[in-house]
């Protein structure tokens, strides 16, 4: 696994008004990991964490999981393990437009995470979900292949990669 690199997301806006959008802030921070980026890979599904069981058993050295859980606050679509596995693969960061859970644990994970809540309830696993395509939430839309960035400061995407990125 590579070093991860620490992103200042003020500076980054700062510094590519034109080529960034600002996701409403509406999440929480969650992991030991206070910054991430990379590039976005989507999930969109509704209380069955299958495809998030199936994506963090991937190769995630330098990608950002996006998960559309729909909103719902129901259950957690992100557990203690699943974060694991994702630390074990290499992710940088998952977003949760919903709950996750086993907060303690994935606190102290080398992991950027955000949800929109907890939730110590497991959701259900049948299968049911979308793999890479694009989804919105947040008042911004997320498409694979494009760029995701989080701080403790919020979320935002880019169409470029920003670290290599010269204005000039």
């Amino acid at each position: 696994m590579t070093n991860k690199i620490n992103y200042l997301l003020p500076d980054l806006c700062d510094a590519y008004p034109d080529v960034i959008q600002v996701v409403d802030p509406i999440f929480i921070c969650f992991g030991a990991c206070e910054s991430f980026g990379g590039v976005i890979t989507t999930i969109k599904c509704f209380e069955d964490n299958s495809l998030v069981a199936d994506a963090v058993k991937e190769d995630g050295e330098g990608k950002v999981l996006i998960v559309d859980g729909g909103g719902s606050t129901r259950c957690g679509l992100l557990g203690d393990n699943l974060a694991k596995e994702a630390v074990a693969n290499g992710w940088e960061g998952i977003v949760v437009y919903g709950c996750i859970r086993d907060v303690d644990i994935i606190n102290k994970l080398n992991l950027g995470v955000k949800a929109i809540n907890s939730n110590p309830k497991k959701s259900v696993k049948q299968g049911v979900g979308r793999r890479d395509e694009p989804v919105l939430f947040g008042s911004v839309g997320f498409n694979p292949g494009e760029f995701a960035y989080g701080d403790n400061n919020g979320l935002i995407v880019s169409r470029i990669a920003l670290e290599t990125y010269n204005p000039l």
